[in-house]
C-alpha cells in the first residue's frame, strides 16, 4: 500500500532514515506526527488533512489587504498569522501617505513569504516581476492540504489543467487559487478544483479529472 490515512503517533516504518515531512524519529522508528495521509514511496511523508496553513519563507501565497499602517500593509493570507508587507517591499517607490491609495482595503495580491522569525511575524514581499495585484479573474479558496495533489507530481495536474482548460491558474501555498480566462472556462476550472479539493485523497484521481473534462466539452459543443 503506497499511500493511508494516519494519526499523531502511528508506526509508519523501522527505518530511520525513511523519515520525511510530518514525521518524527523515536528510538530508530519513525512515527506520524500528524492526522494525514501518508506516503510510503521512498521517503515517508504525511500530508495533512486537516489544519490551517502555517507560512514559511519562500511560500508563494494570494493574500487578500486588510489594513494599511504608517509603513505596512496588514495582509490577511488565509492564516492564523496575519502578513506583513513593508512599504519598501513595494516594486515602485511611494510615499506613506500614498499607501492606502495604491493598495486598497480589499485588494487581493500574488505575493510570497520573505522572512517567517520565531514569534510568527511574517513579511511578504512583491519585489518580483511575477508578483503583483490581481485585477481580473477570480480568487477561490481551498484547503491548503490539497494544494499538493492540485498540483501534482512535477506539476503534473496542473500543467494538464492549465492546457486543458484554456485559463491561467497560480494555486497559492495558503489555498487561494487564482483563475483567468473566459467565464466560461473559469466555471468549469472551479468545478475541477473542486472536484479534486474533495477526492484529493482517493486513487485514480487523475483519470477521472480527464474523464469529467470530456464529458464537459463533449456538453459544450
Amino acid at each position: 500500500m503506497d499511500r493511508m490515512v494516519v494519526i499523531p503517533g502511528d508506526l509508519l516504518s523501522k527505518e530511520a532514515k525513511r523519515s520525511g515531512e510530518g514525521t518524527f524519529v523515536k528510538d530508530g522508528m519513525v512515527y506520524s506526527l500528524l492526522y494525514g495521509l501518508a506516503n510510503f514511496k521512498d521517503k515517508i511523508n504525511v500530508i495533512p488533512l486537516a489544519g490551517k496553513y502555517v507560512p514559511s519563507s519562500g511560500d508563494s501565497i494570494i493574500g487578500v489587504v486588510k489594513d494599511v499602517t504608517f509603513s505596512n500593509w496588514i495582509i490577511d493570507i488565509n492564516s492564523p498569522y496575519d502578513g506583513l508587507l513593508h512599504v519598501s517591499e513595494y516594486p515602485k517607490r511611494i510615499e506613506s501617505d500614498e499607501m492606502s491609495k495604491v493598495l486598497r482595503i480589499g485588494t487581493s495580491i500574488m505575493t510570497r513569504v520573505k522572512d517567517v522569525d520565531s514569534t510568527m511575524k511574517v513579511e511578504l514581499t512583491l519585489n518580483d516581476r511575477k508578483l503583483g495585484v490581481l485585477k481580473t479573474g477570480r480568487v477561490i479558496e481551498i484547503s491548503h492540504t490539497r494544494v499538493p495533489r492540485l498540483i501534482g507530481k512535477g506539476g503534473s495536474m496542473i500543467s494538464m489543467l492549465k492546457r486543458e482548460l484554456n485559463c491561467n491558474i497560480f494555486v497559492g501555498q495558503n489555498g487561494r487559487i487564482w483563475i483567468n480566462g473566459s467565464a466560461e472556462d473559469m466555471d468549469l476550472a472551479l468545478k475541477i478544483i473542486l472536484l479534486i479539493e474533495k477526492e484529493a485523497h482517493t486513487s485514480g484521481l487523475t483519470d477521472r479529472v480527464i474523464d469529467y473534462l470530456k464529458q464537459e466539452k463533449r456538453a459544450r459543443s
